[in-house]
């Protein structure tokens, strides 16, 4: 059973960092993405980056300049560093991943880290 573990959420100030974390672990046989999202209280669910394999990086343009994503292969993990944090970058963040394992390949979501900005 594959699944995705997030960490790395909290109370930050405006202007301040945070560097989300998400780990991917079970009978994993390859992983064609993985990426961020966050969905805002009355919001939809939205693209803040991703990383596809390892030749193609995508943002939103709300995070650009201020969000990097990275990805560790031997680990099979993401992270979002995120600087420059605004208050409209409140939201719970959610990482996805597009996985192939014995069960074949299906697209994984994480619980979720609730990222608040606030002074």
């Amino acid at each position: 059973q594959v699944q995705l573990v997030e960490s790395g959420g909290g109370l930050v100030q405006p202007g301040g960092s945070l560097r989300l974390s998400c780990a991917a672990s079970g009978s994993i046989f390859s992983i064609r993405y993985m990426g961020w999202y966050r969905q805002a209280p009355g919001k939809e669910r939205e693209l803040v980056a991703n990383v596809i394999r390892s030749y193609s990086t995508n943002y939103s343009d709300s995070v650009k300049g201020r969000f990097t994503i990275s990805r560790d292969y031997a680990k099979n993990t993401v992270y979002l560093q995120m600087n420059s944090l605004k208050p409209e970058d409140t939201a719970v963040y959610y990482c996805a991943a597009g996985i192939t394992s014995i069960s074949g390949y299906r697209e994984v979501w994480g619980q979720g880290t609730l990222v608040t900005v606030s002074s």
